[in-house]
């Protein structure tokens, strides 16, 4: 069985992601817009090269083909978290934030209890698949939570409150952590999470994140987006030979 003192140092290393704001928040909105486009194109790879060379390998050797209808699961799961819950990752210049800063609370709330959940499924089969999980988990959180942050400013929060918002609703994924490496003992649930969340990476990434990259259609900045997708890719599979 995992430590579970490792699993909760990686959860609490994710959650204190909540507080990236800090850094982003004085940037001219400008820049921070091109460096946001770059860190959604990472998380995309990320997350394509965590499901594919990370969760699906160790979910098929573990359980063989029927790891399949997880991923189904997964992917049919958070689309209707998102489309039910108004869970959105909202990347754009203008959102319609007044109308869903505290549903999008929520639903963050409910995406990180469910990071935390993978991540602690992901320590129990194996080190290193936890490792890969964790990095995925936070090459995702940056460029989301960054969009986060603005949603909760422009919705009228001050900037500290919405820092300690989101903060908190990050700490769920603490809960997340706790609630599998319990049930663990008598389920078995890890089976089941790991390529449920390969789908939640693959539907997040396809479904999220690509499409914003797609509003942006210049020559330059479409070179630059499968760059660093690749790299995003890339990152995933020399973690892959480095923990071989």
């Amino acid at each position: 069985m995992a430590d579970l003192t490792v699993i909760l140092a990686s959860v609490a290393v994710v959650s204190l992601v909540a507080f990236i704001g800090i850094v982003f928040i004085g940037l001219k909105e400008a820049f921070l817009r091109r460096i946001l486009m770059a860190l959604i194109g990472f998380a995309s790879g990320s997350l394509i090269g965590g499901a594919f060379i990370h969760l699906l390998p160790e979910a098929f050797e573990e359980t063989g083909q029927a790891m399949f209808y997880p991923v189904v699961v997964g992917i049919v799961f958070f689309f209707a978290m998102e489309k039910f819950l108004y869970w959105r990752h909202c990347h754009e210049e203008k959102c319609p934030v007044h109308m869903f800063v505290y549903l999008n609370l929520i639903g963050d709330g409910i995406h990180n209890f469910i990071d935390g959940m993978i991540i602690a499924a992901s320590f129990i089969l194996s080190y290193d698949l936890g490792v890969a999980t964790t990095l995925a988990v936070i090459f995702h959180e940056v460029p989301q939570e960054i969009g986060d942050f603005g949603v909760l400013i422009y919705g009228g929060l001050t900037r500290r409150r919405a820092l300690a918002y989101n903060f908190v609703s990050a700490l769920t994924a603490v809960v997340g952590a706790l609630t599998v490496y319990f049930l663990a003992y008598i389920q078995g649930v890890e089976h089941f999470l790991v390529p449920f969340a390969a789908g939640g990476f693959i539907y997040i990434a396809a479904t999220d994140l690509m499409p914003e990259l797609h509003k942006r259609t210049q020559a330059k900045e479409s070179v630059i987006q499968l760059l660093v997708i690749l790299a995003g890719i890339g990152s995933m599979a020399a973690l892959k030979l480095m923990l071989s």
